[in-house]
């Protein structure tokens, strides 16, 4: 709430005007498709679970609007909704920034007119994590696909799994799926597809934590 006052406060000391400041990503979808902004600046973080709902908003936001541009604020990179926030309409229009990063607030402001003018702004770190994602397959899932790759390495079947995520066992199927094709495991009589996927997380620098 105190970071959302205060950049609302801000916005509006330099010229922009601000139409809705929002605590949720719900509230934030509804906001965009009531007032059609030029830009939406979001915290990755959002209730209920305070993981990457802002991200995944603004994902589906641009999506859906493509004029609409978008700065993402965080204290962490989410590899996999960061590229696919900054792969929308060939980047531009976006940008991800840092929070602890962020040290001058004109040089902000102006980081976030370049965005609504069309421009791509991107923290040095992020762009060196995102960078790993070709030499490291596992951060291309979502969190809720290395959530579910976590409890296959446990050697937990379908069905327990979806206990525990208190997920479907057809949603927990279609995430297995994409897993697998991320992965980049196809079907083969000769393999198990899902011990060479559990052996991928093992060796993951996503999952040690370097």
């Amino acid at each position: 709430m105190l970071l959302r006052e205060g950049l609302t406060g801000l916005m509006g000391r330099f010229g922009f005007d601000v139409v809705a400041a929002v605590g949720d990503a719900e509230a934030l979808r509804a906001a965009v498709r009531e007032h059609r902004p030029d830009l939406v600046l979001t915290d990755i973080r959002m209730p209920p679970s305070f993981t990457d709902e802002g991200l995944r908003a603004a994902v589906e936001l641009r999506r859906e609007h493509p004029g609409l541009a978008v700065v993402a604020l965080s204290q962490f990179v989410q590899q996999g909704y960061a590229a696919d926030l900054l792969d929308s309409h060939g980047g531009r229009g976006v940008g991800y920034l840092l929070k602890d990063r962020v040290v001058d607030v004109e040089e902000f402001v102006a980081a976030v007119r370049q965005v609504v003018g069309g421009g791509t702004v991107v923290d040095p770190q992020v762009v060196r994590q995102l960078l790993r994602r070709h030499r490291d397959p596992i951060v291309q899932l979502s969190s809720r696909e290395r959530e579910v790759l976590a409890l296959i390495a446990e050697g937990q079947s379908n069905a327990a799994i979806a206990r525990t995520l208190v997920l479907s066992e057809p949603a927990v199927g279609k995430h297995v799926g994409n897993i697998l094709a991320k992965l980049d495991l196809p079907p083969t009589d000769d393999t198990n597809r899902r011990v060479l996927a559990v052996l991928a997380y093992l060796r993951s620098d996503a999952t040690s934590g370097t």
